[in-house]
């Protein structure tokens, strides 16, 4: 029907369908005081992609795998919500929801209308898809649910108010306050929790509650969730799943076998006595569908039209047609005290043996491709309603947030269709900026039309500015044969003047790196590694389909200093003074101790060749430290796996890789290394920079060889000098930071089942240990998973390799393998991995501030493109800041996105959380005419987080508590001053502005 079929025929086809089942049965009930009150609601959960890509899901094809055809499930509840004014349906992903739309005549588009204005159709969470909330970073959550808020306003002036994340595995502080109430969302509703914690939960009758994610925002920043009392389908055991094979109808035709009326009526009030004894209020909640549900739409709309009839008329319970917003009021109208929720729902179990904790690692390759975009150069070039733009980069980057899609439990080829998307918006976005960089820097045309170069077997043309992808494997041909007039520009996404290292790859010696004033900038030639050159052989062929040829023998490195937001660009050319220092590789001859004179002091033991104890020169702080890399046996025997979803190790204790290890040190006058060969899978590169009070922790894992048929879940393990007295800290969503007590859960006492896969927890951001004096922190580049499974120490999951399917519905193993090109045949081995996480010790007071001020830098890294000159033409550095101006260091901006109407949208979010940091935990102001000084700003309007409303529309319910909560420990910035153009930020708080322009 999608489209082509006029609304006359769909009215025909449901006359006839009412004419059959709906006058029959009295559907128009309402809520009744003094009964349970079984609230239907009738939903579809729709994978944005899990054992198919999100085009297959929606057309219906490769049904080989799975049923499931979405475009039909929307045409099927359309139909049978116009045929009786008094059902209901919610949707959620607006992936699926906005192509159907698209397809759907004026016709029908009037009466989706009707249906959504009239409450009949709610469109709920309203995200581009149901967000995992474990593998997610919280401006990616923002960004994904903003596309989908975006559509649902412009086409139908609603703003959803109800969040619904029923299928993600674990679900996250952030989430709660700000992905919930921050949102303008009066509830949240979800399915999946520990075992252990439901149990409890049935006692206590705390199934639902006040959840207050945030300990600075508090009760200023709570949201009523409600915790189904099974999963997201109707009652277990009862048969009201339809479309299922256990399904029974009610039967009530007397002059037919089988009538079941009386059976049936018993069976739903017996379900519902038994869910009301474990809910306050007279109210519950029955979600009625489930994954894929309601193609056959018919099936669920007319047994619940007969259950509401025949129940009522029984008058034990009451039935009726509803939805989560209508469920919500009815609770917030009983006027009940509710029990108080603090800090999160992770680690997620269903079982003893099944700790849903290996997916915080599964995939790690794609987990890092993730994190690569940035929007804000389109903004300040100007955003084009015609030609390239990066709203395919938007829509791919919001399809990967999917509690299937960056969590790594989605099936391969999956994955692969992911990582495509990515792929052509990143290549769209690439025109957006060529484009932009060349009006922002007034650069001549002869910088940016085309470059030809040979790269030893083949030849490449393509437009500048060009960008290596590959520059992580030292791939990028236009610099590795650089001798004169190679430009450098670097973009700096950030709101603070920065001063990063740059490094590329290059063959020559005698080079020399100029600003664009011409002063030269001290640069060092650093060797590349055996492994860097294996990785980038194997992989260059594998992505581009071509040999790399001669790999450089060199990383260039110097050192850019780039203004808030803006350009900066570097000329690399043979030259005869001040030339780049070149480096070799040293054996460490006994030595025990590199870079004692940069701020990071690293030790090493002379005779095992591993890590013994860091040092921060500038604050004194400094700990022991052992690391070494471990693979715990992923269980593989009879019962429950190790797999995609589910860490279970086969035992407790991890294997060492290598007791000994062999160093090679690089020294130089900018940057110091230490290489460490650990395995013929595992290379490791411990790197520091003059004037960098961190150490980088660059690794190569992988192929993890399987040959023994044990699949390995590998880890990196630091142990420490800290006492921690079982207590780190790790990130929610990269935002705020929970307090971890190793075999504890604040909400129930726990029965430890698994000592390992219990304690570990998601990591975006980083983690810590600290004793109150002395504080050692980890960065990641990436999600992973993190434990600490003994005092003083943290291990961190880099990549996992399995050889089962852990059954948790994929049906496959997490067995990644990257092939060969090859006209006959596949030459294929073990995905390898490569990332970058980075480790300091400080005092307690100075953590924070390097945590957090790091941790943007890492998250925004300098994008670099590269060009050629001819010495004569110079590309111009650029910011769009006010002379000398730059965002407080507490401030982050996370989007500068240019409308179609010419406005900008803005986000500024204060880093901090309350007694964090001792002078950054305070209150800040932005001077919003400094951020645009080049044009005049007509007015400005806050916006809810996702934009799709004023935020002074948004009224929180009120709710009362059983127990105090949480007190807000810092204020919020006051009110939006239009007259000064003044922003101010409390702690933790993001404010979201319409700029409008002159």
């Amino acid at each position: 029907m999608a489209g082509g079929r006029s609304l006359l025929t769909i009215l025909v086809f449901l006359a006839i369908a009412e004419l059959g089942a709906s006058k029959r049965y009295n559907t128009t009930a309402g809520i009744v005081a003094g009964k349970i009150n079984v609230h239907l609601v009738p939903h579809t959960h729709d994978d944005v992609g899990w054992l198919k890509t999100v085009d297959q899901y929606y057309i219906g094809s490769n049904n080989t795998i799975q049923e499931a055809g979405v475009q039909y499930i929307l045409d099927s509840i359309l139909m049978y919500l116009t045929s009786n004014p008094d059902r209901k349906f919610v949707y959620v992903e607006q992936a699926f929801f906005q192509r159907w739309w698209r397809e759907q005549t004026e016709e029908v588009q009037s009466v989706v209308k009707e249906l959504i204005h009239s409450g009949r159709l709610e469109l709920i969470n309203g995200g581009w898809c149901m967000h995992d909330e474990a593998a997610t970073h919280y401006i990616d959550m923002i960004e994904q649910t903003t596309l989908g808020h975006k559509y649902i306003k412009e086409q139908f002036g609603v703003t959803p108010r109800i969040g619904w994340q029923i299928d993600p595995f674990g679900h996250s502080a952030v989430q709660a306050y700000l992905l919930g109430a921050e949102l303008g969302f009066d509830a949240l509703f979800f399915a999946r929790i520990d075992y252990q914690d439901r149990r409890q939960r049935y006692k206590d009758k705390s199934l639902e509650v006040i959840w207050q994610g945030s300990n600075t925002l508090g009760s200023d920043a709570q949201v009523f969730t409600s915790i189904f009392p099974v999963h997201y389908g109707p009652p277990d055991g009862h048969g009201l799943a339809y479309e299922e094979s256990d399904e029974i109808p009610v039967q009530d035709d007397p002059l037919l076998f089988d009538y079941n009326v009386k059976e049936r009526v018993d069976a739903f009030v017996a379900a519902a006595q038994s869910q009301a004894n474990i809910t306050r209020t007279n109210h519950i909640m029955w979600t009625m569908g489930n994954d894929f549900k309601y193609a056959l739409a018919g099936k669920w709309f007319v047994q619940m039209d007969k259950f509401i009839h025949y129940v009522n008329l029984d008058g034990r319970v009451n039935a009726l047609y509803s939805t989560p917003s209508m469920y919500l009021d009815a609770k917030h109208a009983a006027d009940e005290t509710w029990p108080l929720k603090t800090d999160d729902f992770f680690p997620y179990a269903d079982d003893g043996k099944s700790f849903w904790t290996g997916y915080f690692t599964s995939r790690a390759a794609f987990k890092g491709y993730v994190r690569e975009a940035a929007r804000q150069l389109e903004f300040l070039a100007g955003r084009k309603k015609d030609g390239p733009n990066t709203d395919s980069l938007w829509d791919a980057l919001s399809i990967s947030q999917h509690h299937d899609g960056v969590s790594g439990t989605e099936k391969q080829h999956v994955t692969n269709d992911y990582a495509k998307r990515l792929a052509i918006g990143a290549a769209e976005s690439d025109l957006v900026v060529k484009s932009a960089l060349k009006a922002l820097t007034s650069s001549s045309e002869e910088n940016f039309v085309k470059v030809t170069f040979k790269h030893d077997i083949f030849s490449l043309e393509r437009l500048l500015i060009l960008q290596c992808p590959l520059l992580n494997v030292s791939f990028c041909p236009l610099t590795e044969h650089a001798k004169k007039n190679l430009v450098v520009t670097a973009y700096n996404p950030l709101g603070w003047q920065r001063e990063d290292y740059v490094r590329i790859p290059v063959n020559e010696e005698g080079l020399v790196v100029k600003d664009a004033s011409g002063k030269a900038v001290p640069s060092q030639l650093v060797p590349v590694s055996d492994a860097t050159k294996r990785t980038r052989s194997y992989y260059v062929r594998a992505n581009l389909g071509v040999a790399p040829g001669t790999p450089p023998s060199y990383w260039l490195y110097f050192k850019a200093a780039v203004p808030p937001l803006g350009v900066s660009t570097y000329y690399v050319s043979i030259g005869s003074a001040d030339t780049a220092t070149v480096s070799k590789f040293e054996s460490s001859n006994g030595s025990s101790s590199i870079a004692a004179g940069f701020d990071t002091k690293l030790t090493f033991s002379s005779k095992t060749g591993h890590l013994t104890r860091i040092s921060n020169g500038k604050s004194g702080a400094e700990t022991p430290v052992q690391q070494s890399y471990y693979w715990y046996a992923g269980y593989a025997g009879s019962g429950q796996h190790s797999g995609a979803y589910i860490f279970l190790p086969d035992g407790q204790t991890a294997t060492p890789v290598a007791s000994e290890v062999s160093l090679k040190i690089v020294r130089g006058p900018l940057v110091e290394e230490v290489h460490q060969e650990v395995a013929p899978w595992i290379y490791q590169i411990f790197r520091l920079y003059k004037d960098v009070g961190h150490a980088e922790v660059e690794f190569v894992v992988g192929p993890i060889p399987v040959d023994d048929g044990i699949g390995k879940e590998v880890i990196t393990r630091f142990t420490t000098g800290i006492p921690s007295e079982g207590v780190f800290y790790s990130d929610s969503n990269g935002r705020d930071f929970i307090k971890r007590v190793r075999d504890f859960r604040s909400d129930w006492k726990l029965e430890v089942t698994q000592p390992v896969a219990g304690n570990y927890y998601p990591v975006n951001l980083g983690v810590y240990l600290t004793d109150k004096k002395t504080d050692f922190s980890i960065l990641v580049d990436r999600s992973v998973g993190a434990g600490s499974i003994s005092d003083g120490q943290l291990e961190v999951m880099l990549h996992r390799r399995l050889l089962v399917d852990d059954g948790r519905g994929v049906g496959e193993a997490l067995d990644e393998v990257v092939c060969l090109p090859q006209r006959n045949s596949s030459n294929c081995e073990g995905l390898t991995v490569q990332g970058i996480s980075y480790i300091n010790v400080n005092p307690v007071a100075k953590a924070a501030r390097w945590r957090r001020y790091e941790g943007q830098k890492k998250l925004f890294p300098l994008q670099l493109y590269f060009g050629t000159t001819d010495g004569e033409n110079k590309i111009n550095g650029f910011t769009p800041f006010a002379s000398g101006y730059a965002l407080p260091e507490n401030v982050g901006l996370i989007t500068l996105q240019a409308l179609d109407n010419g406005d900008a949208l803005l986000r500024l979010a204060h880093l901090y959380e309350a007694d964090e940091d001792e002078d950054l935990s305070k209150t800040v102001t932005v001077d919003l005419s400094k951020l645009f000084p080049g044009r005049k700003i007509k007015s400005a309007t806050e916006l809810s987080l996702s934009a799709n409303q004023e935020k002074s529309n948004i009224k929180p319910l009120k709710w009362t508590i059983a127990k105090a909560g949480i007190t807000r420990k810092s204020p919020r910035g006051a009110a939006l001053d239009a007259s000064k153009m003044e922003v101010e930020l409390g702690c933790m708080e993001i404010r979201t502005i319409q700029i409008h322009f002159e």
